[in-house]
């Protein structure tokens, strides 16, 4: 990756009011199969807590509650929402237990970078997340994820995060899938409003793209879809976008938009309903 020396019109404050970012932004969302939601958005600005402020307390901790918005399976055209908790502690810059990014372990947390390793989970693809047109393929289970993930923050004067992760799913959907990715806070943004935006392109091996968008034989004899062999490659392109009001100190309101287009084998195989797909997300939390 190429360091970038540009700038941007920053709202006067945005450095100074950096520091809240780093607990303000966790997700309620585990791994979907796949999902629209940004890689990025899970942890959100937490890498930016240490650029713009040194001193930080031992313990973060958030709580609230959240309703989203999203496809029911990777190519579904079809929506469900649900609620869920939001549940974010970290120690130090050293550990955390999130409902977004599972239990993960920041092996390097230097002041502009960090890397690490994280457990999660795969919520897998019930054919009752669609009967009707999953019919014959069998389940995809939900399995755990082993994630190793690393972060760079371009410069305090110009607070681009450059983020790359490869995810390994045992069991279930099984297969590896890598993300490449970059994110910044944007000009009108305010001590007590933060936004966030960026992309990413999703890559995924020959395993995954089979299991999750190919038809087997068997599965061919037990559905109406004719057999088809996915590859691996570029899965997906997307962008994201997270915003936060804060209303006191430590209660808040966030918002999380992402959108995904799907690539390679995944738009042409007869499970792929849509090539586009996107997620919404509404949360309110109370952080100490």
């Amino acid at each position: 990756m190429h360091r970038l020396v540009c700038s941007i019109p920053l709202a006067p404050g945005l450095l100074g009011f950096t520091l809240l970012l780093g607990v303000c932004m966790p997700r309620i969302s585990g791994a979907q199969t796949p999902s629209p939601l940004q890689e990025w958005q899970y942890p959100g600005g937490t890498i930016l807590d240490k650029v713009f402020d040194p001193d930080q307390p031992d313990w973060h901790v958030v709580l609230g509650g959240a309703v989203a918005s999203e496809p029911r399976y990777g190519g579904s055209s079809t929506y469900r929402t649900s609620l869920a908790p939001v549940i974010d502690i970290r120690y130090r810059d050293i550990a955390f237990a999130s409902v977004g990014e599972g239990l993960g372990w920041n092996v390097w947390h230097g002041d502009m970078s960090r890397a690490g390793i994280a457990v999660g989970y795969d919520l897998g693809r019930p054919m009752s997340d669609d009967y009707q047109h999953l019919h014959g393929l069998g389940n995809i289970s939900a399995a755990p994820v082993v994630k190793l993930y690393g972060s760079l923050v371009v410069s305090k004067e110009f607070p681009l995060v450059l983020r790359t992760d490869v995810r390994r799913i045992v069991g279930g959907a099984g297969g590896a899938l890598a993300d490449v990715e970059a994110f910044m806070p944007l000009p009108g943004s305010s001590r007590g409003f933060i936004m966030f935006a960026g992309p990413s392109m999703t890559f995924s091996n020959r395993q995954y793209a089979e299991k999750v968008f190919g038809v087997s034989a068997a599965q061919s004899d037990n559905s109406r879809f004719p057999v088809y062999n996915a590859h691996g490659g570029a899965q997906a392109a997307g962008i994201g976008f997270s915003a936060t009001k804060f209303i006191t100190q430590h209660w808040l309101f966030n918002s999380d938009l992402a959108w995904n287009h799907l690539l390679g084998s995944a738009t042409q195989g007869p499970i792929t309903q849509t090539q586009v797909q996107g997620v919404l997300e509404f949360s309110t939390e109370y952080r100490w």
